[in-house]
């Protein structure tokens, strides 16, 4: 049994999917980042950057219990704790992780900037929403081009690569992106949206999600108490 300390957000869902698609036993525990449970003390044990997900599994490499946070390193471990999803060749596999740290180190960060900005950011910044939205389209555009020539981002092959940032594009919307102007990056989404194993990782504690309205969420999220000392 693998327990997942996780919340309904982009990077939860990729650790929900990648369980439903191995089809391994897990829990998911929720953590409500706009209560702040982020901040106490036992998930910082396991997660001491403060951010969902996080996951215990009992049945470590060594048969021994291990933890692990942040979602790139944690779709590792359960891809090669399966076998699955990495790809068979190490071409294949370096080709993977290069799309997973697209997601990881550019495509995550920037579309959530961008939605930030154009939602949720308490005072208009034209700058930055021109900037974050700017970047959004230049992402789905590296994406419609490479989706242009493959099935999936690594190939041919569903891998992590998809997994991460499949996610990502479910608000394409709130990033200000038209998915008319991407119609390779939109096959794409609706194939992976079709897959049974997606369509249960996205439904996990999704109804505890609320909109967020509430002033006192709006500050443990993007206020002081982000920053202050843990």
């Amino acid at each position: 049994m693998i327990d997942v300390y996780s919340w309904p957000t982009p990077n939860g869902h990729k650790v929900h999917i990648m369980l439903e698609e191995c089809g391994l036993a897990y829990r998911a525990i929720p953590v409500d980042i706009g209560a702040g449970d982020q901040f106490k003390e036992s998930f910082l044990a396991i997660s001491p950057n403060n951010k969902i997900p996080a996951i215990v599994d009992a049945d470590g490499p060594d048969g021994k219990p291990i933890s692990l946070f942040e979602s790139g390193a944690i779709l590792l471990y359960l891809a090669g704790k399966t076998g699955k999803l990495l790809g068979k060749t190490d071409r294949e596999k370096y080709n993977t992780l290069q799309w997973l740290m697209f997601q990881m180190g550019g495509l995550g960060p920037m579309l959530g900037q961008a939605h930030h900005f154009r939602i949720y950011a308490p005072t208009k910044i034209d700058y930055a929403v021109d900037r974050y939205t700017n970047e959004a389209k230049r992402l789905y555009g590296v994406l419609d081009k490479q989706l242009a020539e493959t099935e999936y981002l690594a190939g041919d092959t569903y891998t992590i690569a998809d997994i991460a940032s499949f996610p990502w594009t479910r608000s394409a919307a709130n990033q200000g992106i038209d998915w008319a102007d991407y119609p390779h990056a939109k096959r794409w989404f609706d194939a992976i949206s079709a897959r049974p194993a997606v369509q249960r990782g996205v439904e996990v504690l999704a109804n505890l999600r609320k909109p967020l309205v509430d002033d006192k969420a709006k500050e443990v999220l993007f206020g002081k108490t982000q920053y202050s000392k843990k």
